[in-house]
């Protein structure tokens, strides 16, 4: 796309060059937007690199920006050509429809020139949000797609969190957590667990040392620590990151790590040693990010993923339990749709994609055995 492009009458539809003046505008704009996200900021972009291309697209009126999308690409094998992603994007007001019309045109216009397939796009829109049946409206209308992923983890991003207002002091949003959390959360500190918050960069092997511990016990999978020290490089600089850190007897039993944004705070990665766990450190790790946030202005604490409305058998109910005890309210997103411009090759990647996914799980599980792993 190149540098401006007359998208609809009255906007120009531009791709940002990567300069510190243009990432601070852009951030700016994510930030002071309500329906902002730290996923759609500049520096977002930069940790995804280099498995995928960050292009930042913005719509500008009067020489002001109204609208904006960070636009993740990723080439895909055997020729099938480009496809896009916007995590928690594209950011705007919904309600203006000739913003929406310039958005969608100015990624088409991005798509044909690069070669790409479908934008997936999984806008922060909770489905009670007034403006939720606007959305639905204007993706249906745009030739979006709704992709079903159930009710787990399956999506790229949650379909479900928790969300918590702190807004209020913090003395009242003490008093709404479950009483069992309150008394987890003393329980940590009258035993001697000590959080240090902006632990630093020289603790991330601690914390990742834990993450470790954490996935082996659970069953998950994590990134290469090289992943972490990316994110923490890029983020931390700017003030969208943080690490908190658990100790006890100065031995390190959990760690966090907190995005932030304009008035918003989410947690994000969570890790917990197999050691002290009764000394119930994540209650009050938990809690002192959420004052953390609260002193840096924010107003909204997302806790992130959990799996739909699940019962007490889940498996992941402990999960669920934990979060909703902070007094937050169960959010659903609208979900993930596509956008496709290519059918025939949008097709033929569904098809190969699982087959893929599935060769990669073999050879983990291979990695593992050969490892002396279960």
């Amino acid at each position: 796309m190149s540098a401006n492009n007359n998208v609809a009458v009255g906007y120009t539809g531009r791709l940002l060059e990567n300069n510190e003046a243009n990432a601070r505008l852009f951030d700016e704009f994510i930030a002071g937007h309500p329906k902002g996200h730290v996923l759609q900021s500049w520096e977002w972009g930069c940790v995804k690199q280099p498995a995928w291309q960050p292009l930042r697209l913005v719509l500008e009126q009067d020489g002001q920006i109204v609208a904006a999308a960070l636009i993740l690409q990723r080439t895909l094998p055997v020729g099938l050509g480009n496809v896009f992603y916007s995590p928690r994007g594209p950011v705007l007001d919904i309600a203006d429809e000739g913003i929406w019309q310039a958005m969608v045109a100015a990624v088409r216009k991005l798509a044909k020139e690069r070669g790409a397939i479908y934008w997936k796009i999984d806008p922060d829109i909770d489905i009670d949000f007034p403006e939720a049946d606007i959305w639905r409206g204007r993706l249906q209308k745009s030739g979006f797609q709704i992709v079903d992923k159930g009710e787990g983890f399956e999506g790229i991003q949650p379909r479900f969190v928790f969300r918590m207002d702190i807004a209020p002091d913090t003395d009242k949003l003490l008093a709404a957590c479950h009483q069992k959390t309150r008394y987890n959360i003393r329980l940590a500190g009258k035993k001697g667990v000590r959080i240090v918050s902006g632990a630093g960069r020289e603790c991330l092997p601690e914390f990742y040392r834990i993450l470790t511990t954490t996935a082996s016990r659970d069953k998950f999978l994590i990134r290469p620590y090289s992943y972490f020290e990316g994110f923490y490089d890029h983020l931390h600089p700017v003030g969208q990151t943080e690490l908190f850190m658990a100790y006890y007897q100065d031995e390190a039993i959990a760690g966090t790590l907190a995005f932030r944004m304009g008035d918003k705070a989410w947690y994000i990665y969570g890790a917990s040693a197999n050691s002290h766990r009764n000394l119930m450190p994540n209650y009050l790790i938990q809690w002192t990010m959420i004052e953390w946030a609260k002193e840096h202005g924010c107003t909204m604490y997302d806790f992130r993923g959990v799996p739909g409305h699940v019962g007490e058998d889940h498996p992941l109910y402990g999960l669920v339990k934990f979060k909703k005890g902070f007094g937050g309210k169960y959010t659903e997103f609208i979900g993930e749709y596509d956008l496709v411009f290519n059918k025939g090759k949008y097709g033929l990647y569904n098809f190969l994609e699982p087959i893929y996914q599935k060769n990669i799980r073999r050879v983990i599980n291979l990695k593992k055995k050969l490892r002396g792993g279960k």
